[in-house]
């Protein structure tokens, strides 16, 4: 096993507690849950292959970590051990304990015996208009890439690591040109192999995610949005980011949901597959081809939202076929033809 260096840190606290039913607004830590048929077994113990096979597949469920606080680094350490790998925060002090995420996937990590390469890292630049103004953690007088510059160095130092697997733009800023100006800089990064990938959250127009993929030199690979009617339950975006191979993660899954879920024709369906309504719901995501996110801090539910995945990723199709998916897309209110979207 490689050795893993801890960085000095500064802790911080920034966070509020979130329950089952939270699949966390916003930013969230990323955190890929993995099954023993992948390679982990009882150790826990994957390959960097298998990390990136379970990535590309988009059988995956995201662990959120916004409002955590003080709690964040034992609740990412409870998530890892469960059984979790990918994460994902922002350098965002106002919702976010990003140096606590970098505490609790280390000790896990240490307790574990894995390494580095075995986990996902996967962070976000806040613009400053989401920013605390009391807690900006980088120099409001910068100029804008000196801030993305800025901000890069502060999540390495806090998340104890020399590269991130992803680099997600928290919200598109309000001229288009300043979203360009930040993703010239996030490509940078990628040319440099600070960043794996990059992408981008908050992003509910699709003239502007099908502008910035025209425009982007390296392609945006992630976009992270909330799941709600409101927006229509992004049909289109869905569709574009299939098309052209972008992750589409889900937040507020559970939460913007919940009536839907709470029904009693949803809570049958889900005991005739031996699930909850919400791990019916995260399975409902993932055979979409989406990844949603879970901001449990219940280790009971971490452990459900675990099982769920490593039946999916065994291979079990918990929706028999096109006509389950459509049935419980109408119960959501989802517009369209939900099957098609099915991988």
């Amino acid at each position: 096993m490689a050795v893993i260096t801890k960085k000095k840190q500064t802790k911080r606290s920034f966070f509020q507690p979130t329950s089952h039913l939270c699949s966390v607004a916003c930013a969230v830590v990323l955190i890929f849950v993995v099954s023993p048929s992948s390679g982990l077994g009882a150790s826990r113990h994957m390959s960097s292959k298998n990390v990136r096979n379970m990535w590309e597949s988009q059988m995956h469920i995201v662990y959120g970590t916004a409002w955590k606080k003080e709690q964040t680094a034992r609740l990412v350490e409870d998530a890892v051990t469960t059984g979790f790998r990918f994460i994902d925060t922002a350098c965002q002090p106002k919702h976010y304990n990003e140096a606590g995420v970098g505490e609790g996937w280390y000790r896990a990590a240490l307790k574990l015996g894995i390494d580095r390469s075995e986990m996902y890292l996967q962070t976000k630049f806040t613009p400053i208009d989401g920013q605390d103004p009391n807690r900006i953690p980088y120099d409001k007088q910068a100029t804008l890439t000196e801030q993305v510059q800025q901000s890069l160095s502060v999540s390495l130092e806090n998340l104890n690591t020399e590269y991130l697997d992803a680099l997600v733009l928290h919200s598109p800023l309000r001229r288009f040109e300043d979203t360009l100006l930040v993703w010239r800089q996030f490509e940078k990064f990628v040319d440099e192999g600070k960043v794996k990938v990059i992408g981008i959250s908050n992003c509910y127009d699709l003239s502007t995610l099908q502008a910035l993929y025209e425009e982007a030199r390296h392609k945006p690979k992630v976009l992270q949005n909330r799941f709600y009617a409101e927006s229509g339950f992004d049909t289109g975006i869905r569709q574009f980011c299939k098309e052209k191979g972008i992750l589409y993660q889900s937040f507020w899954t559970l939460t913007a949901n919940r009536h839907a879920l709470a029904t009693p024709e949803v809570k049958a369906i889900a005991a005739t597959k031996q699930l909850t309504p919400q791990t019916l719901m995260y399975a409902f995501m993932m055979t979409l081809g989406h990844t949603p996110l879970s901001g449990t801090t219940n280790k009971e539910h971490m452990a459900e939202d675990v099982a769920i995945m490593e039946r999916v990723v065994g291979g079990e199709k918990i929706f028999a076929d096109d006509r389950e998916i459509a049935k419980f897309a109408e119960i959501l209110g989802i517009p369209g033809r939900t099957s098609s979207l099915a991988k």
